[in-house]
């Protein structure tokens, strides 16, 4: 042979080879830059939040009275202090140089005896003759012809209240404003006793307004002496906390009455209560004790379907060494912020139990912006501290993502997803369980449904047909693998899915009739196959003579149904299964799923199975033949064997093309993220997820991370099960010493 062509030839093998091993290198690295990306936008969703010290200025001399409350606006520029004189001042948060000054309007000129904070925006002023003032303070952003903003800080007295007749017997006072305009006024006396005042404005159809006043009384003997108070938002909640530890709950619902709800131990060894505060939304209730615990507390129901409810710790915070003095909470989140009396203040969030930050120097007072996103409070020696806060995803853990949490309004810790609701101050539920064992459900009913059939197709097809059928049916089968899974998802979605729940019972009858019918016709042509001319006639077309008993089973199966149906469930299945068997039955369930992902997956288990199955050296199906096996004993017992590496390998890409399938489960299943195991209802997959909530997901923010947190999982998932696969392979390989 010419070596000038042996070496041309050789030098393109290797060209041809080094092509190939680049090609397969690039490969695998674009494989790792994927994994390196939806991590690298994950790792943030666990990073600890961050506080910045960005300012320290000196409070100015015009402030001369102690101050009792700060706040800053969400900017950052403009801060507010409120003294016990009742001087509110604004400050620019930069120089520390006073902007305005003002005087809050009171009854009379005394000094502020208490001060309360609500919404970060609302003060409610105690004055020491006993009268009540309360102001909103407001920042407002303003923009010049230039672009350039500033801020106008202002505050407005919402309402007066005049003194009462006796001031000493008035120990605390709160006040809310509602919705809807009702005024809801609490007083605690130094006896121990409360009143309730409502003041309630109504507007009729020719805008006439009416004011109605309502008073009631408290004088109940209580489990404690009252140490303070708490009131929700809309002023329909009222709670009590004693020197002993209790905790009382009343419903301020009813105008002219109130309603004792529920009385309480929240803290042991009859630890004082220091203070109360509600998280954002007034469903949690905060309790700071004298000893520095910090827990939330919530209503749930007594027992199952009971529509009685009673108070329950759900949370425990990050406890202070010292008493808890005041707590506030978040506008954005359910991050509870605290400060003990050491002046040590936390910030904590409940429903991940993440402790975010602790600023361990001691301050008098603090107060945080609208938005979360600075933290404001003034030392011992008059010098004020601004921080900036980047928690940007305070709700993430790994146990709320991957552990049950006890969320608000459910009875007991739960698996939840629920990425969006009906308010803001809801909490985001990003539990990925629901997500992953949605993956697996459906995967695990539609190989159930498409194992069975590749692998006895390509058994048949390969060992029992002509060799001419095999030729024609193999490709028309791979073809099938080209239809568009959004094509498929359609068809089950919008034209089997009524079909099924039409026939329902008629399915489940089928599933019997028609195995039952299968077996007897088996049975009763047995006596024929000693005839030569009968086998020889059927062979390799077994499945023309089979399937008209497959329609008559289905024919049978739909005939029958309606009797059976009136017979044994009074004529509704599907009322019975809810009824005796707790099993909703949704039109899109895990039958539709069945059939599509199984469409989706058997052209790659059957050709994979198939090529497995016809590579088996013909000497081992004839040394087998030749010993008297039949080809079914054959079969069995020498080409299944002989191909299961290649047979698993067929079910794990199988499997793995189920687990990452989209678009079937997205049109299909109506994407409920629950953990049923019935067949009856749907279920929310993890690519499915993927692809419904990204167009909604901000970008940078929680969700938008925990849903590539979601791509991160998919992709460990397959690669744990093709890896694990690979080993159970190599072993078969060497068991039977052909793979």
């Amino acid at each position: 042979m010419d070596n000038k062509f042996l070496q041309r030839v050789r030098r393109k093998d290797k060209i041809a080879k080094t092509f190939i091993q680049v090609c397969g290198i690039m490969v695998i690295v674009c494989v790792f830059a994927i994994l390196a990306l939806i991590v690298k936008v994950t790792l943030p969703l666990l990073s600890p939040s961050k506080i910045t010290d960005a300012q320290k200025v000196a409070l100015s001399a015009q402030v001369s009275g102690t101050p009792l409350a700060i706040g800053i606006d969400s900017y950052g520029e403009a801060l507010h202090l409120i003294d016990q004189e009742g001087t509110i001042t604004f400050l620019d948060a930069r120089s520390g140089a006073v902007i305005t000054q003002a005087t809050i309007q009171g009854q009379g000129k005394s000094q502020i005896r208490q001060i309360e904070q609500y919404k970060n925006s609302f003060y409610n002023i105690l004055w020491q003759d006993s009268s009540l003032s309360m102001i909103e303070v407001r920042y407002q952003p303003k923009f010049d012809t230039e672009g350039k903003r500033t801020i106008e800080p202002s505050f407005r007295t919402i309402k007066l209240w005049p003194a009462l007749a006796e001031p000493e017997r008035l120990a605390q006072s709160y006040v809310r404003l509602s919705a809807d305009n009702r005024f809801s006024r609490i007083d605690l006396l130094t006896d121990n006793t409360l009143t309730i005042n409502h003041e309630v404005t109504t507007t009729d159809f020719l805008d006439n307004q009416t004011t109605e006043n309502f008073s009631v009384r408290i004088e109940e003997t209580l489990p404690g002496k009252v140490s303070t108070l708490a009131l929700d938002d809309s002023g329909l909640a009222l709670y009590a906390g004693t020197d002993n530890g209790y905790v009382v709950r009343w419903d301020l619902a009813d105008n002219d009455a109130v309603k004792k709800t529920d009385t309480f131990a929240a803290t042991e060894n009859s630890d004082p209560i220091a203070s109360l505060g509600l998280v954002f939304g007034g469903q949690s209730l905060v309790v700071g004790s004298k000893s520095g615990t910090v827990q939330t507390w919530m209503q749930v129901r007594a027992e199952a379907n009971n529509a009685i409810k009673k108070m329950q710790m759900i949370h425990v915070l990050e406890p202070h060494a010292a008493a808890v003095s005041t707590i506030l909470s978040s506008r954005r989140s359910k991050t509870v912020y605290s400060i003990s009396e050491a002046g040590i203040i936390h910030a904590d969030h409940m429903t991940s139990e993440n402790h975010l930050f602790t600023i361990p120097d001691a301050y008098q007072v603090f107060g945080i912006s609208q938005k979360d996103n600075a933290l404001i409070a003034l030392d011992s020696k008059r010098f004020i501290h601004i921080w900036q806060i980047d928690n940007p995803h305070p709700e993430a853990s790994l146990k709320t993502l991957f552990g049950k949490v006890w969320y608000e309004g459910y009875n007991k810790p739960e698996y939840v997803w629920q990425s969006s609701s009906q308010s803001d101050d809801a909490e985001p539920k990003l539990s990925l369980i629901p997500l992953i064992f949605g993956t697996m459900k459906g995967t695990l009913y539609a190989m159930l449904f498409s194992i069975p059939l590749a692998i006895f197709g390509a058994v048949y097809t390969s060992q029992f047909t002509s060799a001419k059928f095999r030729k024609s049916i193999k490709p028309i089968i791979e073809v099938m693998a080209s239809v568009p899974s959004v094509v498929i998802g359609f068809l089950i979605a919008l034209w089997l899915a009524p079909i099924v729940e039409r026939s329902l019972f008629s399915l489940v009858v089928a599933l019997f009739v028609v195995p039952l019918l299968f077996t007897l016709v088996m049975v009763c042509i047995q006596p024929f196959y000693r005839n030569r001319r009968f086998v020889n006639f059927l062979s390799g077309y077994e499945f023309l003579f089979m399937l008209p008993v497959l329609f008559i089973g289905g024919w049978l199966a739909v005939r029958l149904a309606p009797g059976l149906e009136s017979l044994l469930f009074h004529g509704n299945f599907k009322l019975w299964l809810y009824q005796d068997m707790g099993m909703r039955y949704d039109q899109r369930n895990c039958i539709i799923i069945a059939f599509g992902l199984g469409i989706c997956v058997i052209p790659i288990i059957f050709s994979i199975t198939e090529d497995a199955i016809s590579n088996i050296p013909p000497s081992l199906t004839a040394a087998s033949l030749a010993l008297g096996a039949s080809r079914w004993q054959t079969v069995w017992r020498v080409i299944l064997p002989s191909a299961s590496p290649g047979i698993f390998a067929a079910m794990i890409i199988g499997f793995g093309r189920a687990v990452g399938e989209t678009m079937v489960v997205l049109m299909a299943t109506g994407n409920t993220p629950i953990m049923d195991w019935s067949i009856f209802n749907g279920m929310r997959t993890l690519s499915a997820n993927i692809a419904v909530e990204i167009p909604e997901a901000p970008f940078g923010g929680t969700l938008y991370r925990v849903l590539f947190l979601c791509a991160t999982v998919l992709f460990a998932l397959t690669f744990v099960l093709n890896t694990g696969a690979e080993i159970i392979r190599e072993h078969l390989r060497k068991k039977y010493g052909r793979y």
